[in-house]
């Protein structure tokens, strides 16, 4: 029989597929930057780099770092004799988030505490000239003052000879069940023009479930006063007509009844003691209450002092508002259950649209703007600065462990991490995701760009016009 000949195309890959399987594989260096948990390390380690310097300054996490990584970071960044650092391929940092977070006060780079670490990362660069860098931080990061901060930024690190691009991305898509957004930046000193981000899953829903023991030992069980909030809104659930959709936008309890002012102006806006004729929370009458006790009879988020309040809340009032009215009759029965809840726990919301009413099947986060009801397909973002956000299994009635919440970060095989739940939870909360970071690596390493010879990039126009000013720096 005569042999089958094979396209020169194919020939060509199959010859092409070969020598770069025999090809051994370069071992970059790297470095390890403000590296909380060792995300970063984890995911270069994982493609087969080495780590020659890791820098942290909590105690607590640097001893855990060497106890799983036996390598001893240095502390504060701010102390480091920069031009000793040993040569490396590649820059990780994930510096503290504090300075742009939307939960802060957002100072950006003239935050006191934290505002000047980007100096010390862009100093590294244009000392040691690693080929690529990886930064992470939180979304507002590029967003901060409409962009400007980011942009002084991308200008800064251009001038040093790198080029840059920014995407944001979160661990959902990429099969990890958690959203989780966040900015990551990527530099090359050389063109990026072959470099692409990494491919997003498309439409497979993850589970939470992959990242769960079967009621684990030592899982933190749901409090008594939690499940009664919990029963009091399943309740409220149960009475809900089945001829309507559930509400879409978060439920304010407080809002039923009352008749304060809020359209056009606040209760501030108005005057305090010139809302007697009107109700306050749950329809209390102001009628003869004194002008200094009248803002404690309001929403605690109509207690400011400012005079009209923003679309958004002029747009919850309203909706809240209407769905007292067509449902009077009910809730007026259901809402001496609640009254004696913190007002964290009198809001609620339902992100399971079309599923099933039954809120221990899902997964609940108790926040500081609610009870949160979401589909268990993926878990809310974990937070640094509480524990009390921590995710709750319903069907389990527990909080989710220490272990569980490492494998939302992808992190499920680091044998060490911290004893204490509010160490922990902080620490992830502020790591970087294992699984998205390799994905990054991968595509940046192997880019094509990355084959030629170095190229001192020339420093361009970030997007937009670049401040016509920048602060002294010691970059």
């Amino acid at each position: 029989m005569a042999k089958r000949s094979i396209p020169q195309s194919v020939a060509r890959r199959q010859a092409l597929s070969v020598r770069s399987r025999s090809k051994p594989k370069r071992t970059l260096r790297f470095i390890d930057l403000f590296a909380g948990l060792g995300g970063f390390h984890l995911a270069l380690r994982g493609l087969g780099h080495e780590c020659v310097f890791a820098c942290e300054a909590d105690p607590d996490l640097a001893a855990l770092y060497e106890r799983n990584f036996r390598l001893r970071p240095h502390g504060d960044i701010r102390t480091l004799d920069i031009s000793s650092l040993p040569a490396h391929d590649i820059l990780c940092a994930g510096f503290p988030c504090q300075p742009f977070s939307k939960a802060g006060e957002q100072r950006g780079l003239e935050c006191p505490q934290w505002g000047d670490l980007i100096d010390y990362v862009i100093r590294i660069l244009r000392i040691h000239r690693p080929r690529y860098f990886i930064i992470e931080n939180v979304p507002n990061l590029v967003r901060h003052r409409e962009g400007r901060t980011w942009r002084m930024i991308e200008h800064r690190l251009r001038l040093v000879g790198y080029s840059v691009r920014d995407k944001i991305l979160s661990p959902h898509h990429f099969g990890v069940p958690q959203i989780r957004e966040r900015a990551f930046i990527i530099g090359h000193r050389g063109p990026l023009d072959d470099f692409r981000w990494p491919a997003q899953r498309k439409r497979k829903e993850t589970s939470v479930a992959s990242v769960l023991d079967r009621n684990p030992r030592g899982a933190k069980p749901l409090p008594k006063s939690f499940i009664r909030y919990l029963e009091a809104w399943q309740s409220f659930l149960d009475r809900f007509p089945r001829s309507e959709e559930l509400p879409w936008f978060p439920i304010w309890a407080m809002e039923f009844g009352a008749t304060y002012p809020y359209a056009e102006k606040s209760p501030a806006g108005v005057g305090f003691g010139k809302i007697r004729s009107r109700r306050g929370s749950f329809g209390i009458p102001l009628h003869g209450i004194p002008a200094r006790r009248i803002r404690s009879l309001l929403p605690t988020y109509a207690q400011g002092g400012e005079r009209s309040f923003p679309k958004w809340k002029v747009d919850f009032i309203r909706l809240n508002r209407a769905l007292y009215e067509r449902n009077k009759a009910w809730i007026d029965q259901w809402l001496p259950t609640i009254l004696g809840f913190a007002p964290s726990f009198q809001k609620f919301e339902w992100n399971c649209q079309g599923e099933p009413r039954d809120i221990w099947r899902y997964v609940i986060q108790f926040r500081a703007s609610g009870i949160r009801v979401k589909r268990p397909t993926t878990a809310p973002s974990l937070v640094a600065m509480t524990t009390s956000q921590v995710p709750v299994i319903a069907w389990e009635r527990r909080y989710m462990t220490i272990r569980e919440c490492s494998r939302l970060q992808s992190m499920g095989g680091l044998r060490n991490l911290p004893r204490s739940q509010t160490g922990a939870f902080r620490a992830m909360g502020n790591a970087v995701n294992v699984n998205v970071v390799r994905a990054i690596a991968r595509s940046l390493l192997t880019c094509e760009a990355s084959d030629r010879p170095e190229v001192q990039a020339k420093p361009t126009r970030s997007r937009g016009k670049p401040p016509r000013r920048f602060p002294r720096r010691a970059a």
